[in-house]
């Protein structure tokens, strides 16, 4: 998969997804953008999103348990880091993956490739 967070600002189109109200620290929004199942998390103060699929075995990542910025798959406890989408642990060896945030007023936005 691809870490999108390293972009050329030509070839990424931010979304507005929620109020910074709409999430709290440490917590998780699970979204559907474009048929794409996504988890968004606020940790110390920073937003991040990544693919709700585990590339192990196509679980729902995002019910993991967060470990730092590693996340947890709950099936088969293959870690990936949410900054970047990489697969950190075995099961997985295939990265996810992970989309840049900003934050624009009061609203958080995430960056999709242009196709």
């Amino acid at each position: 998969m691809f870490d999108y967070t390293e972009y050329d600002s030509d070839s990424i189109e931010f979304i507005e997804i929620c109020s910074v109200d709409e999430i709290i620290e440490g917590e998780r929004l699970f979204l559907e953008i474009e048929n794409k199942q996504l988890v968004l998390f606020k940790i110390d103060g920073e937003y991040f999103a990544i693919d709700d699929i585990c590339s192990h075995d196509n679980g729902p990542l995002g019910e993991g348990e967060l470990e730092d910025h590693n996340i947890v798959c709950p099936r088969h406890g293959a870690r990936f880091d949410i900054r970047t989408g990489q697969a950190v642990s075995l099961p997985a060896v295939v990265d996810i993956c992970a989309y840049p945030v900003r934050v624009k007023g009061e609203m958080i936005e995430i960056g999709f490739p242009i196709p």
